[in-house]
């Protein structure tokens, strides 16, 4: 009697959601999604085009400045050409303070759900759309900034 009641009462009961029970979620969405994201390699990228402008500038006046930017460009272009990262792997290698402060925001986002294991966690937010939508808005702002 006793063990029946047990079994009911912890079968409904929440799981804690663990840190990388939600990192891997995270990265499951972001991966039925073939999201990838430019990596650090862009800012060095803006940061040649913006160099040869400036130069083309200080060269040709304001025609060196377009001469520069498209030149410089295509500098930049080619310096970021394949750096694209899938997020679940950018997702692995956060540090432990980002990985906590994602966790934070995707459990607010979680709140009511119940589940017995990850996988099930899982189940749930890929069959709720809606969940799904806010999940990864949360990844793309999490990431842009």
């Amino acid at each position: 009697m006793w063990a029946a009641v047990f079994q009911t009462q912890t079968r409904f009961n929440k799981m804690p959601i663990m840190v990388d029970d939600v990192m891997r979620l995270l990265g499951s969405i972001a991966e039925e999604r073939k999201m990838k994201a430019a990596v650090k390699h862009s800012g060095k990228g803006a940061l040649i085009t913006g160099a040869v402008a400036f130069i083309g500038g200080l060269v040709g006046g304001p025609p060196g400045i377009a001469a520069g930017g498209a030149v410089g460009g295509l500098l930049g272009a080619s310096t970021t050409n394949g750096q694209r990262k899938p997020i679940p792997q950018m997702i692995t290698e956060l540090p432990p303070d980002k990985k906590q402060k994602l966790y934070n925001e995707a459990t607010a986002i979680l709140g009511d759900l119940e589940w017995m294991d990850p996988k099930e966690l899982t189940k749930q937010v890929m069959d709720n759309e809606t969940m799904k939508q806010q999940l990864l808005a949360l990844l793309e702002k999490f990431l842009e900034g």
